[in-house]
């Protein structure tokens, strides 16, 4: 896979990365907090996007951008694709922002909500493709996705880690809604699997609003 918007983005994930890892002062200046965005400092619903915790933290995220990306710049072209990736960024931080805008000392980063994003909009075109997990296991796609994003449900209610779980609903939410924008005969043609992908979603508001997250 060779595309240059892809290769870009990953080396600029792994720069900001390995500036952060070596910085703190660069970290939290660029981190996502809360307190800081409300007080002016909207970059960091960016910036925060293009930090990650740790090596693995980096990793994970740039190995799973570069399996399923090629998938969308191949279906839908680099256009769609970089609108897909920016978008479900900023869906990502949004709603962040939305279930956090009263903790003043919410921090997170990561390239999640951006790589959910990504990942949901190849599930939503090829829902029965096959995902090695491990690169042993394999496993349908669409259970691939709907089990992120439940492992994102329970990495918002652990709170035990700096990642930036609740973007991955952002940014799932944005691939979602992107693709099938881009794409609306995929309601007629995977209506099941466009419902299915839905589920934890609707699963995440649900909690939100019954005071479980």
């Amino acid at each position: 896979m060779d595309n240059i918007f892809v290769l870009a983005i990953i080396a600029a994930n792994v720069l900001f990365s390995l500036k952060g890892f070596n910085d703190p002062y660069f970290f939290r200046k660029y981190e996502f907090h809360v307190g800081s965005i409300r007080a002016g400092e909207q970059i960091r619903m960016i910036s925060s996007a293009f930090l990650h915790v740790d090596f693995v933290h980096l990793a994970f995220n740039m190995i799973a951008l570069y399996s399923f990306a090629p998938v969308v710049t191949q279906t839908l072209g680099n256009f769609t694709f970089l609108l897909i990736y920016i978008g479900s960024l900023i869906f990502g931080s949004l709603l962040t922002m939305v279930f956090h805008s009263n903790d003043y000392g919410y921090r997170a980063v990561g390239a999640s909500g951006a790589v959910t994003g990504i990942i949901y909009s190849a599930i939503l075109l090829y829902p029965d493709m096959t995902i090695g997990i491990f690169g042993i296991i394999p496993l349908p796609a669409y259970i691939f996705g709907i089990g992120y994003l439940f492992y994102s449900i329970y990495g918002m209610r652990a709170k035990n880690d700096n990642i930036g779980h609740t973007a991955h609903f952002g940014g799932a939410i944005g691939g979602y809604a992107i693709t099938l924008l881009k794409e609306p005969i995929l309601l007629q043609q995977n209506t099941l699997m466009v419902i299915l992908l839905a589920i934890p979603i609707i699963i995440l508001f649900v909690m939100a609003k019954q005071g479980k997250l």
